[in-house]
C-alpha cells in the first residue's frame, strides 16, 4: 500500500477546515478506504470533536514522529465508521520538537497502512501549517467567498508553492444555499485570485454545528448539503467525477 498525505489548509481561520477534514475523511472511509484523519492544530486540536472522538487519544503524532510509540498504538479507531481513524496533536510539545524530517519519516510510515491522510493544518504559518504541508503529496486550500479569504488564500498559495507541496486544489466553503446556482462568477473569482483548480463547493449548512454539538459525524446524520458536497470531493480525490454544483 503507498497512501495519499493530503494537507487541508487555509489563510485565516473560520473557513470550515476540520469540518471539511472530518465529513471528506468519514466520507473516503465510508467508500471503503482505510483514512486517517491526522490534527496538526498543536495546543488547540478539535477535530476529535468533528468526528465524535472526544478525549479518546492517549497518544499524539508527536509520540509517533518521536518514537515514544508505534502508529498502531496512537491511532484511534472510529467506533460507528470501519475504516476511519484519528492521530491527534499534542496539547504542548514535551521534550524535542517534532522537525520535518521526523513527521516526514511517519508520514512515510502511515502511506504503508493507509490510503487515505487528511491532515488538518492551522490556520497561520506555525509549526503546525509546516509540518502538515512539508511531506504532503498535495493539498486543498479552504476560502470562503469573502474577499478578505480570497487574498489570505492567495498568500497561502504563495507559502505552499515555496514548500513544492504537491499539487493544490481550492475548496469554496460556507455557501449561501440560494446563491449556489447564480454564483459562477463569484467561482470563477475564486479560481483567478488563488490561481489553483477547484475540487468542491461546499454549502453553509445549520445541521453541521449541531452534529458538533452532538458529537456525532455530519454524514451519519445528512445526505444533503455539506454532506453532499463532501462525498463530492471524496469522489474527485480518488479520480472520479462529480458535480460541483448540483448538490442535494
Amino acid at each position: 500500500m503507498s497512501g495519499q498525505c493530503i494537507a487541508v489548509v487555509s489563510g485565516k481561520g473560520g473557513t470550515g477546515k476540520t469540518s471539511l477534514t472530518a465529513g471528506v475523511g468519514t466520507a473516503l472511509a465510508q467508500s471503503g478506504k482505510r483514512v486517517l484523519c491526522m490534527d496538526c492544530d498543536i495546543g488547540l486540536r478539535n477535530l476529535d470533536l468533528a468526528l465524535g472522538l472526544t478525549d479518546r487519544a492517549l497518544m499524539d503524532f508527536s509520540d509517533v514522529a518521536l518514537d515514544r510509540c508505534p502508529l498502531e498504538a496512537a491511532v484511534v479507531a472510529h467506533p460507528s465508521i470501519p475504516n476511519l481513524y484519528l492521530l491527534t496533536a499534542p496539547v504542548r510539545m514535551r521534550g524535542p520538537a517534532v522537525t520535518e524530517d521526523d513527521f516526514r519519516r511517519m508520514l512515510q510510515k502511515i502511506r504503508q497502512q493507509f490510503d487515505f491522510c487528511l491532515l488538518d493544518a492551522p490556520a497561520g504559518l506555525g509549526l503546525g501549517f509546516r509540518l502538515a504541508v512539508c511531506g504532503a503529496d498535495r493539498c486543498v486550500v479552504v476560502t470562503t467567498q469573502d474577499a478578505s479569504s480570497l487574498r489570505d488564500a492567495q498568500h497561502t498559495v504563495m507559502e505552499l508553492r515555496q514548500f513544492g507541496s504537491g499539487r493544490l486544489h481550492l475548496v469554496v466553503n460556507r455557501v449561501r444555499k440560494k446563491l449556489l446556482h447564480s454564483m459562477h462568477a463569484t467561482i470563477d473569482d475564486a479560481m483567478d485570485k488563488a490561481g489553483l483548480p477547484l475540487i468542491g463547493v461546499i454549502p453553509e449548512d445549520d445541521a453541521l454545528p449541531v452534529s458538533l454539538n452532538q458529537g456525532t459525524p455530519l454524514l451519519l446524520r445528512s445526505y444533503n448539503g455539506a454532506a453532499s458536497a463532501y462525498r463530492n470531493i471524496a469522489i474527485r480525490l480518488q479520480g472520479g467525477k462529480a458535480p460541483l454544483l448540483r448538490i442535494r
